[in-house]
């Protein structure tokens, strides 16, 4: 596949035309190596078919390169080649190949090989059935662990690799059709728990002999040792705000934890459900950076294998809470579209695949009930177009759809916008809108970990995201702490009230009354802007089934199962 790269290389350079005469260095540069190696690569190339090569001797002396092969077949066959041999190398064939497609009938048979790649599929050893599930994920996983986390590929890989105190009730598809989800909060690792009358003092009364995939039980010294980290913790996580709330952490007993909050918050025990807050080994400190791509949970899967290309996880069979039907799992990044995919771009796939249906059309989409909602802020703490009211109504008024004809300013406005690079053609898309008006434009992206730093306060304009599942309530709270850095000092006032409100209120319809007021406040005050909001979808077959869904949105994979013989 190392050869194939080469060529694309190459052709990237200089298949503009048909054939192109370079000299052995500028070779050796196109290649980024030596003359000797150069020249053992096109040699290679030359036997394959791929290329001819008309050599010229002496030094400096240029000779000529002729593509013989298109570079969308190269790509391919490093794709295929990957397929069979080497999964963790798909993700990077599969973006060679995208650079590469020139025709939608190339682009079809991708989808085909990759549909055909994935799903579930059955193998004997020693006498006994093994059940694989094979999934594809757009987003690279960056870690597992739950402390260090931004993206929701990784929070879907911990959510089955980690337990929580406690947790959120599945749903089924079902569920939401009837409109019967519920949100109530179930025993995890805790199997009771209790608050005193102030609402500050929680006791968590844990089950006995729950061990870690490394077969050490889980005590409430691992709890401590959690929640300790994660209050200590410089880093600016999701959901940090709330967790600075808690004071102490006490193991009252092996089996009993005492947490103890500053001030009452209706929001921690949810909090407790979401994998920021899963139980890791008080003995992390012993696997120090390695934690968190071997990580060591309590979950229904042990994580076997992780690196750029994806993961493996293995069916833990001691965990508390029964055996997964599945036996493996491989999660491979793939930078590809699939036509089943939710329309959301920035969501990793939902696709759950059974090959030997694939020629059937059974598809069927399933609806979690989760959505994404897209928006942009203003960053009013900024001198600027943006400290003005009348002035941010105006510019937001030219992204509506019934905005009137484009006015040319007659000294353009500079718009400086920033968000996080999965969100780039939302930016870009937000630009050429405003442009259409006469402002001028600059996009600038970061990855998650760099955009809690300084380029929010440094832009204008910022695009943000908010997943609409079960967790939407810690989402929003979260959101709100965020943006008040970058709003009116008056309106951050207002926030900060109807924030302290909600963290005391119990009644969850009530907590969301008071989110609608802070949104629709900050939208009167032309500070907040909703772009669109949209499903996250699973596409499955047939026979799959157990399919559930947690509180994001992601499919359980420990209740998912295929009948024998599929």
């Amino acid at each position: 596949m190392k050869l194939h790269g080469h060529y694309l290389r190459l052709h990237s350079r200089y298949g503009a035309e048909a054939e192109a005469e370079l000299t052995l260095d500028e070779l050796a540069g196109a290649l980024d190596c030596t003359h000797r190696n150069a020249m053992n690569v096109v040699r290679s190339m030359v036997e394959h078919g791929w290329v001819e090569w008309i050599s010229s001797r002496g030094r400096g002396r240029r000779s000529t390169l002729r593509f013989l092969a298109a570079p969308e077949e190269i790509a391919s066959q490093s794709m295929l080649k990957a397929m069979a041999t080497n999964r963790h190398a798909i993700g990077r064939s599969l973006a060679q190949l995208q650079g590469h497609v020139r025709s939608a009938a190339l682009q079809e048979h991708v989808q085909g090989w990759l549909l055909g790649y994935f799903g579930h599929s059955t193998e004997l050893r020693s006498n006994k059935r093994i059940d694989t599930l094979r999934l594809p994920l757009r987003q690279q996983l960056q870690t597992i662990d739950p402390l260090s986390m931004n993206l929701l590929a990784e929070s879907f890989v911990a959510s089955h690799v980690f337990d929580g105190l406690v947790r959120r009730a599945n749903f089924a598809n079902s569920d939401t059709l009837d409109g019967n989800v519920t949100e109530e909060i179930l025993p995890g690792i805790a199997h009771a728990w209790e608050v005193d009358a102030s609402r500050k003092r929680w006791t968590f009364y844990l089950r006995k002999e729950v061990l870690f995939h490394n077969g050490k039980i889980m005590t409430a010294d691992d709890v401590v040792f959690t929640l300790e980290r994660l209050i200590g913790t410089s880093r600016r996580t999701l959901y940090s705000v709330i967790f600075k709330q808690i004071q102490a952490v006490r193991a009252l007993h092996p089996n009993v934890v005492e947490i103890e909050l500053i001030e009452p918050n209706e929001l921690f025990l949810p909090l407790l459900c979401t994998s920021r807050a899963a139980i890791v080994p008080k003995e992390l400190g012993q696997l120090g950076e390695h934690f968190g791509s071997r990580p060591i949970g309590t979950g229904p899967f042990q994580l076997t294998e992780m690196s750029d290309g994806g993961c493996v996880l293995e069916a833990f069979g001691s965990y508390f809470q029964g055996r997964a039907h599945l036996d493996r799992v491989e999660i491979v990044h793939v930078p590809w579209g699939l036509p089943e995919e939710a329309a959301e771009p920035s969501s990793p796939f939902h696709l759950i695949h059974n090959p030997a249906e694939a020629g059937s059309g059974g598809w069927s989409q399933i609806h979690s009930r989760t959505t994404v909602r897209k928006f942009v802020t203003c960053n009013t703490q900024k001198a600027g177009v943006m400290s003005d009211p009348e002035l941010r109504a105006k510019l937001l008024a030219c992204l509506r759809e019934d905005s009137p004809a484009p006015a040319v300013h007659s000294t353009a406005i500079s718009i400086a916008i920033a968000t996080v690079e999965p969100y780039r053609h939302d930016a870009e898309w937000l630009a050429q809108q405003l442009e259409r008006h006469g402002y001028s434009c600059t996009v600038a992206t970061a990855s998650v970990e760099a955009f809690k730093g300084p380029i929010r306060l440094e832009s204008d304009l910022i695009v943000f995201s908010l997943l609409r599942d079960q967790d939407e309530q810690l989402r929003q709270f979260d959101l709100y702490q965020t943006m008040s850095a970058h709003i009116e000092p008056h309106t951050r006032l207002d926030i900060e009230k109807r924030l302290q409100a909600i963290a005391r209120q119990a009644d969850s319809e009530l907590r969301a009354e008071l989110f609608r007021d802070i949104e629709e406040l900050l939208i009167r005050e032309h500070q907040l802007y909703i772009l669109y909001e949209r499903p996250v979808q699973t596409a499955y077959m047939p026979s799959v089934r157990g399919v559930t869904f947690n509180s994001q949105g992601w499919v359980d994979l420990r209740h998912v199962w295929f009948p024998p013989g599929t």
